[in-house]
């Protein structure tokens, strides 16, 4: 069995992450969560929960600054960060301090079922706290190709776990070594293709935004909306305006 705990200050993250781990198939319990950095302090050093799903910025105590306390207060729990995308300007600090991985919200289930797996996988052996751990040497081919595999899929639901667990690699040793070779995080270089790829269909005037939204990998219009108008300070719609105007 897995123990869980999780950290959001909005109680309709946990609760929907709560059921999203009661769909995984794998015998996970949420032993206790927190809507402030505080409580889950003070929970997670109590619990020593074996992963810990918590929000980047929260009242009293952020994610990040959690994630440096780990190896004081449960030196063997995996922290997994979620976050929205404008917050992921934090995910180099983040793979500095060993965070085991990163969910975007909306979560995805078939994304957090992956993150479940290989920690339900690893648990059989537990392994020493991060920071006494030893990163294998990653050769520079095999990063090319990870990177080349993103550009080449980043319209389908590519995850960070996904690749690294292929590549026999933890997800913070391949998300800093992406950020060495292309100067942003996973997370953002597919944000960042997907924008480029939809500005250009947005010059086809015969698709419609949903249409659009879908072609590059988002089935939900609001938050596509919401993405473009956070990395292009536009909506999609007045950004197609300004298209005909030139």
């Amino acid at each position: 069995m897995l123990t869980a705990f999780i950290a959001d200050d909005e109680i309709w993250i946990i609760r929907g992450l709560q059921k999203l781990l009661s769909k995984t198939g794998y015998d996970v319990t949420v032993v206790g969560t927190a809507t402030d950095g505080f409580a889950a302090r003070q929970g997670i050093a109590s619990l020593k929960p074996d992963m810990i799903f918590s929000d980047i910025r929260m009242p009293g105590m952020t994610g990040l600054e959690l994630l440096k306390l780990l190896p004081e207060i449960s030196p063997h729990s995996r922290l997994i960060l979620i976050s929205g995308y404008a917050e992921f300007s934090y995910a180099q600090e983040a793979v500095q301090n060993h965070a085991f991985d990163y969910l975007l919200k909306p979560i995805k289930e078939d994304e957090l079922e992956r993150v479940v797996r290989v920690l339900s996988e690893s648990k059989g052996s537990r392994r020493p706290p991060l920071d006494k751990r030893q990163e294998p040497v990653i050769p520079e081919s095999m990063v090319d190709n990870v990177i080349s595999e993103i550009r080449k899929r980043y319209a389908e639901n590519l995850s960070l776990t996904e690749l690294a667990e292929r590549n026999s690699v933890s997800p913070g040793r391949l998300s800093t070594m992406i950020k060495e070779k292309v100067g942003m995080t996973f997370s953002d270089l597919v944000v960042s293709l997907r924008m480029q790829k939809a500005k250009e269909l947005l010059m086809n005037d015969r698709l419609s935004i949903q249409e659009i939204a879908e072609e590059v990998g988002y089935n939900d219009y609001f938050y596509f909306t919401k993405v473009f108008k956070r990395t292009e300070n536009i909506s999609p719609s007045k950004y197609r305006k300004t298209l005909s105007k030139i």
